[in-house]
């Protein structure tokens, strides 16, 4: 593919990736700040709950003469609510959609004799699949400020090392599909790929150790439910929307494309005639 039509499905990309990250705001904004404001509720009366204890405690040791200075108010819940969710979300669908449109590049033409718009659907399924849904299941998303704060980092590590590793066991089960298919055929060849991608991400989620301490005792159970439910649903909406923009845009672009390629050979032939 000639280097300019990929910069130009690299624009798409990014302005699909904005359009999706409007949508995934909306839903995040509706359905998953309600989740996270009862989570900072129920911290809230958590740490209400022992700050007498820790106050008596601290008082025993000559604590009244030596209070303990006020925190700093950060920024409000309402800016992070709104303009910090916004710029959050728009950010990460600009950033994918440039990555996921640099995907549909190489994947053109590669994976099957599709469309641009199914290859475009293909891609957002496959990255939606690989980046969020499959570290999801074994790494679930979880409301800020419920879990143990000394293992965050090593709870984050597990995570991202998950997305790495589904990403390149999807693109492993690409290629052998790819391999299989003259042996096989496109859709035997599929089956033994997925089943593939399958029984070694189960090994995968076999080997990693649970993130144990993601979620405090104590925690109500709906309330971590709903947060991960919404968790999942703005990654689908934005991934679905995302596949159905850059669709349009895609097939636009490369009919131009071939158009415009098609009127040059005719002209010069009609000049060499």
């Amino acid at each position: 593919m000639h280097a300019s039509t990929v910069r130009s499905l690299l624009v798409r990309g990014m302005l699909a990736g904005l359009i999706a990250g409007l949508f995934a705001f909306a839903v995040a904004y509706v359905v998953g700040e309600p989740p996270v404001n009862g989570s900072i509720a129920v911290e809230e009366a958590q740490a209400a709950q022992e700050a007498p204890a820790a106050h008596a405690a601290h008082s025993g040791h000559g604590g009244d003469a030596a209070a303990e200075p006020a925190e700093e108010e950060g920024i409000s819940r309402s800016a992070q609510s709104t303009f910090g969710l916004a710029t959050g979300v728009l950010v990460y669908g600009v950033a994918l959609g440039g990555i996921a449109a640099l995907a549909f590049s190489f994947a053109l033409g590669r994976v099957g004799r599709f469309s641009p718009r199914a290859t475009a659907a293909l891609t957002a399924a496959a990255a939606f699949t690989t980046v969020y849904l499959v570290p999801f299941l074994k790494y679930p998303a979880t409301p800020p400020a419920v879990g143990n704060p000394d293992t965050i980092g090593k709870r984050t590590t597990l995570f991202f090392l998950m997305i790495l590793l589904s990403v390149l066991l999807g693109v492993a089960a690409v290629i052998a599909g790819r391999r299989l298919a003259p042996r096989l055929g496109n859709w035997n060849a599929t089956l033994a790929a997925g089943g593939g991608f399958i029984v070694v991400t189960a090994i995968a989620f076999a080997v990693l150790p649970d993130n144990t301490d993601a979620v405090a005792a104590g925690f109500p159970a709906a309330l971590l439910w709903e947060f991960r439910v919404a968790s999942l649903a703005v990654q689908a909406v934005m991934w679905a929307v995302f596949g159905i923009v850059f669709g349009v845009l895609a097939q636009k672009a490369l009919a131009a494309r071939t158009a415009a390629t098609d009127t040059k050979v005719q002209l010069g032939a009609t000049a060499a005639g």
